[in-house]
């Protein structure tokens, strides 16, 4: 799966419209192997991209959990400090 899509359930504050629309846009650029398609695929992809948005949306606003929400402050923190571990951080680069 693409790296770049981040969970989005299950957050303080809830994912926003502009992140799921984020993470449908690489979602279908992943499955289409399009990273901006040409003119003649354009209005399917921009349908596609669309339709995953709505999907996810319609799914996260039905997923419940007995879970406390994450905070969203934490979890990019505990991100940096395994990207620190794996790549070395930024005074020895």
């Amino acid at each position: 799966m693409c790296r770049n899509i981040k969970p989005l359930f299950n957050f303080e504050p809830p994912a926003t419209e502009d992140e799921i629309m984020a993470a449908s846009l690489q979602f279908v650029r992943k499955i289409s192997g399009f990273n901006k398609p040409s003119q003649a695929n354009e209005a399917a992809f921009n349908q596609a991209v669309e339709e995953v948005a709505a999907a996810a949306s319609k799914m996260l606003n039905e997923l419940i959990t007995g879970a406390e929400s994450r905070n969203r402050e934490v979890e990019l923190e505990r991100a940096r400090a395994r990207n620190a571990l794996r790549f070395g951080s930024k005074e020895e680069l």
